[in-house]
């Protein structure tokens, strides 16, 4: 007989959630109500357990998720994870919740364990991509292409230097220069 593990289990979860999701997008409206409830169930207990102080908030909290996911349907595309997709948007809004709460409370407040609610750890690679390529895609050219090249292809300076037709130290400080800019717009500043 065999086992089934903890990875077989998210995987069936996202492939259920995906199908029901996609066909809620091409207008069944039944597999779109079964995909809400169903992530409802997934996300109403851990929830509870990140909001044990305030149960009354975690009802609140899910409805605003709820509403953000179908708020930004149009924008999941579906050659990527729909976990990760869900898993970044619920986390966007316990991060904004958790910030209007005491800074002693969110000090003890740990997000890590939000993963294992919605996807699979290596699911998590395609989410975080899909983010930092839309921060990218805001950067200049000179900064964009550096960082491509060297943090995340991991080509050197001089290999950059010859692909892109900068400088050495033009891809240097477009390195430093976009890191620069990623951290300022992660923090939300312009």
């Amino acid at each position: 007989m065999e086992r089934t593990t903890d990875s077989d289990a998210l995987r069936r979860r996202e492939i259920r959630l995906q199908s029901l999701f996609l066909a809620g997008l091409k207008g069944d409206e039944q597999s779109y109500r079964a995909f809400l409830s169903e992530l409802s169930g997934h996300m109403r207990g851990f929830l509870r357990a990140k909001l044990h102080r305030q149960p009354g908030e975690a009802e609140d909290l899910l409805q605003e998720i709820l509403l953000a996911i179908h708020n930004a349907r149009l924008t999941y595309r579906p050659d990527q994870p729909l976990t990760a997709w869900v898993f970044a948007i619920a986390r966007y809004k316990l991060t904004d919740y958790l910030r209007g709460r005491s800074r002693h409370e969110v000090l003890n407040d740990s997000l890590d364990d939000v993963a294992e609610l919605f996807a699979a750890p290596c699911l998590e690679p395609a989410q975080a991509n899909r983010d930092l390529g839309k921060l990218l895609e805001q950067l200049p050219e000179r900064q964009r292409l550096p960082i491509v090249h060297v943090k995340l292809e991991g080509l050197s300076v001089t290999e950059t230097a010859q692909i892109t037709g900068l400088s050495e130290s033009a891809v240097k400080i477009g390195v430093h220069r976009g890191l620069k800019a990623l951290a300022q717009r992660i923090r939300g500043i312009r």
